[in-house]
């Protein structure tokens, strides 16, 4: 992770994911949660479709892949999406980054129902509660100023949507053997389709259209959607997921950082404090202990593994 590439993706891909709430803040000014996440969803596929294109890859025939694929466009991209679209109309960006860090924690729940053999170790059971004790920091139930809201409950629900989906993702379309920028842009079709099923429904208000509103939400669609996914595979490919992961840490701070700076979002010293015990406990669930062996690796140079 020393590399230059290498740290140039990270910080480009958080800063594309993490900003993510930002331009959709700014977006909402003019757009109804609906045509926005119809918006942003048009042109992820566009530009994965586009990236298929380029690179000569095929997208997927198989019937089987595309139920699955359909599963996960709604999990994935339709449902989380909107949720958090909707939940910005009373949660401010920074916030909805910190829940947004939360998806790790929802992984390990989802992941027993889905049939998929994770181990609970005390250590992740430990980093479990102790996010789970974040969440409620943040949101402070017992305050009359506390963050308790439907907005952030969607938020909160969207988070858990993703983790279903990285588990349902992980046991179903991992090894199909089609190109992962396939496989992207043809979820980000279904899930564009699952969009205009609810355009009668809440993306007939008129738009307001502005400059700004304009460009946020190109820049949400080309690039924290189409490109960065696009570079997150790239990232995947050449470090592995150990890397990947630690954009996961990022998001909240650039989003926080944001929200702060350009919106005047104000962060009370207790969601700060919830952010990093959310943060703690998502660390505690990744730490794997290390296998004994029987004699120490000799210390010779070598080539960076996959």
């Amino acid at each position: 992770m020393g590399e230059t590439k290498t740290l140039l993706r990270i910080a480009a891909l958080a800063l594309m994911w993490g900003s993510s709430f930002f331009w959709i803040k700014l977006g909402l000014a003019a757009f109804s949660p609906v045509q926005l996440v119809l918006a942003r969803l048009v042109l992820g596929a566009v530009v994965l479709v586009a990236l298929c294109r380029l690179g000569r890859r095929r997208l997927p025939t198989d019937k089987r892949t595309w139920r699955h694929l359909t599963v996960a466009a709604f999990f994935h991209n339709a449902l989380p999406f909107l949720l958090f679209a909707i939940g910005e109309t009373t949660v401010d960006s920074g916030i909805t980054g910190v829940l947004n860090s939360t998806t790790p924690l929802w992984v390990l729940v989802v992941a027993p129902f889905l049939g998929v053999r994770h181990r609970m170790t005390a250590m992740r059971a430990t980093g479990l509660v102790v996010g789970l004790a974040g969440i409620l920091l943040i949101f402070a139930p017992w305050e009359a100023s506390g963050l308790l809201s439907w907005g952030a409950l969607a938020c909160l629900a969207a988070a858990a949507s993703y983790g279903f989906a990285f588990v349902y993702e992980g046991r179903y379309l991992s090894d199909t053997g089609d190109s992962p920028y396939a496989l992207s842009g043809g979820q980000m079709m279904i899930a564009a389709g699952f969009l205009v099923l609810v355009v009668p429904f809440g993306g007939l208000s008129p738009i307001h259209l502005t400059p700004l509103a304009a460009f946020a939400v190109v820049i949400l669609g080309i690039g924290g959607t189409g490109i960065a996914f696009a570079l997150n595979y790239q990232l995947l490919a050449s470090e592995g997921a150990v890397a990947a992961s630690v954009v996961g840490y990022l998001l909240p701070i650039v989003s926080v950082a944001l929200g702060a700076i350009f919106l005047h979002e104000q962060l009370s010293f207790r969601v700060i404090a919830g952010m990093v015990v959310v943060l703690g406990g998502v660390a505690l669930t990744r730490v794997q202990r290390r296998k004994k062996t029987e004699a120490p690796a000799p210390l010779v140079a070598a080539e960076p593994a996959a």
